[in-house]
Order: structure tokens, then sequence, then C-alpha cells
């Protein structure tokens, strides 16, 4: 939380302007108070601060204590342990997660390492896969990470070069993977690889490694933007996998990777909005309690018209969010809006941090302050999940003629 809310504050902020059911709503709350309760008490006795970066003992005490209670599959299905919400509710679940302020509210929905990461894996993984590898990640005994992006196969993912050659009784990997949301900590990888040269991306298949195998190294000894702690190079050298860990069928593993994007694309959305309801609202507080010249700055236009900005802006791409979403649910494609709704959160919720530090001031400049930290993740967005260059692509694809 920040320095001057109260747990009333961070409660009623997360549930305001709810987009979600009944059932959401009731799902929200009881998650809410859980990140106001015993997590933003963690944080309290660790010295936890907005921006900061948990050591992975902090990490796996949350993801355990989360799973314990119920919050770490929250947003799987019910027959998967968790509440079984449609699309449209989850996004309100995350969003007022976020708005409450706990800095560790993404971790303890799993999102870098837990069951958000391989839910969908359920439906092709094996009954081995799922008692080795999946049942452990629902429970917070193993963390896990998605390995895909290489230095040459980023936004073309194709262009994947790390391989998997059969070997007697299984594959050798090799390859190097970078920067791997999760990889400086996580006990498993789902491991993108060539088996077929030849085949381009029907050539690609995925795997469950252990990043402990012989073989296997990480190296996280470097700092992205948003702080030194979560993201990792993995590098496979002569990696034995036994047969028994390839996800569904050979050659499959480009679309398993990609099943889902469309899904991805809106969760990161509400991650985004989530963070710039809250700067929003931080921007607003702020603007009401600091005095310049004898009155409040939200008394002066400049400092309104960024405000009105900012939730002009924070309207329109929640509700082109929650529209994609109820799209989908509808049984529509949504390729073409999943990809509208990431290149607008992806720029136009930077711009809302941006403006959020500006009617901060020098205290939004702040390390451990919540405007800082917003600032510094947010910009991330525009590049990860596909770069906003990416979904100009997807769009311009989607709305033009065939052919064209």
């Amino acid at each position: 939380m920040t320095d001057t809310d109260t747990t009333g504050q961070g409660r009623d902020r997360a549930l305001a302007d709810f987009q979600g059911s009944d059932k959401a709503r009731a799902a929200a709350a009881a998650l809410v108070d859980f990140l106001l309760d015993d997590i933003a008490d963690f944080e309290a006795r660790e010295g936890i601060r907005w921006g900061d970066h948990a050591s992975e003992a902090q990490l796996r005490q949350v993801w355990k204590l989360s799973a314990e209670r119920g919050f770490y599959s929250y947003l799987l299905p019910e027959e998967l342990g968790g509440q079984g919400l449609s699309l449209a509710d989850m996004l309100a679940v995350r969003e007022a997660a976020i708005l409450s302020g706990v800095s560790l509210a993404q971790h303890v929905m799993g999102d870098l390492s837990g069951p958000p990461r391989i839910g969908h894996m359920f439906k092709v993984a094996s009954p081995h896969q799922v008692a080795h590898f999946l049942d452990p990640v629902c429970a917070a005994d193993k963390a896990i990470c998605f390995a895909l992006t290489e230095a040459d196969a980023g936004s073309d993912a194709g262009a994947i070069r790390t391989t998997a050659k059969r070997s007697g009784n299984g594959w050798k990997l090799n390859g190097t993977k970078r920067f791997i949301s999760g990889g400086a900590y996580a006990d498993l990888a789902i491991v993108l690889a060539v088996t077929d040269p030849e085949a381009g991306p029907r050539g690609i298949s995925a795997f469950f490694v252990d990043l402990r195998a012989p073989g296997a190294s990480r190296d996280s000894d470097y700092e992205v933007l948003t702080g030194r702690g979560d993201h990792a190079d993995l590098t496979f050298e002569d990696v034995h996998v036994p047969p028994e860990n390839l996800i569904g069928e050979e050659g499959r593993g480009f679309g398993l990777g990609m099943a889902r994007i469309n899904v991805n694309r809106l969760i990161h959305c509400s991650t985004i909005w989530g963070s710039a309801r809250l700067a929003l609202a931080l921007s607003i507080e702020r603007a009401s309690g600091r005095r310049q010249f004898g009155k409040p700055i939200a008394a002066f236009q400049a400092i309104r018209h960024m405000l009105a900005d900012m939730a002009t802006e924070t309207y329109a791409g929640r509700s082109m969010m929650y529209d994609a979403a109820r799209r989908l649910e509808a049984g529509q494609d949504i390729r073409t809006q999943a990809s509208i709704c990431k290149l607008y959160a992806g720029e136009a919720g930077f711009r809302v941090a941006d403006t959020a530090m500006q009617v901060h001031g020098g205290v939004g400049t702040l390390k451990g302050s919540p405007v800082e930290a917003i600032f510094r993740k947010l910009r991330m967005f525009r590049i990860v999940t596909g770069t906003s260059e990416i979904q100009r692509n997807t769009i311009a694809k989607g709305i033009l003629p065939d052919g064209a």
C-alpha cells in the first residue's frame, strides 16, 4: 500500500467501478481482503516497498500462503481449483487486485510463476505431466516459466534457434532463451524448440524441462527497467529431456504457445489498466492534497486537464478491453480486437503513468513510490507480449482486404 493508505481506502479503491458479475465481485472482495490483510502485513514485516524485488525465499512464502488460502489458482476453471470465472470477470478481479495497492498482488495470483502460466496446458498434458509438473505448480511446490524468446526470435517467434534432437531415449536440448519472465527462480520451464528444421513453425515442439537438470543454467546477472530479480537467460547444453516431457504432439509446440495469445493480451491489458487506475487515483489524492500558491494544485487548469486526460484514456482502454472479452465469450474471433486493446493499453497506459509522475512532481520520482514503480512497469508493456509495432501489423492485416 501507499504510505497514506488505510485498509479501508485500499478496499474501496479496489472495488470502485467494478465491471464484473456479482460472483466475480465476491471473489474480488475476498482476494482484496487477503491482500490488504495478510500480504500487506507480510510486506511491512519484510520491508518490501513498491518497486522492490522480493527475494526468492520471500516469493515462495507468498506463493505457498496464497495456495493454502485458495488464491494461487483462483483464476483457473473450477475443476482445477479456481473460481470458474468468465474472461471478463477474470479481468475485473485482476484489476481489483492491482488497485488494492499491494505491490505483491501479481505474485499472489502467480502471474510470473504459477497457475496462469499453465492452466490451458491441462487440456493437452498427459497424466504423468499433470502429476509431475502441473499439479506441483498449482500447489506452489514448484515455479514455472514460459521460455520462447531468444536473441533473434522475439517478435519473430518463428525464428527460434533452440533445438531438440532425438537422442536415444528422449531428446537433447541445445540453445539459449533470453529475457524470460520468472526465469530467475523457476524450477521448470515450458521450452519451445525446433524438432524439424525444414518445417518452419510446424517443426517447433514444446517440452517440460527441469531447470536443475545437468546442462541447464541460467544467467540473471542483469537488470531490466523494472529491476533485478525476475528475468533470466536460460541456456541448455545437451540437456536430456525424457520422451514423456513432450507436450502434446511433436511439431505442435508453436500452436500451443500461440493458442492463448488473444487471452494473454487481454490479461496483460487488465494489469495495465489496474496499474493506470491506481496511478490516476493516487494523482487525484496528490492533486487534492498538495497546495501551491495558497490552493490545492487540483484548482489549476493545467492539473485538471492532466487528470481529465488520464481518466479519458483509462475509460476508453477499459471499455475496449471488456468489449473484446465479451466478444470472445460469444464465440467471435478477436485477433484484431485483442491487438487493438494491447496496442492502446501499452501506449495510453504509459501516458497515464507518465502524467501521474508529472502530477506528483519530485515525489513521484522517488524509489519506493508507487507512481515511480508503475511508470517503469508500464513502459515495459509497449514491448512484452508483442510490441506495439507487431500489434499494428496484426490490426492492419485484420482490417485490410485479403491480399492487400
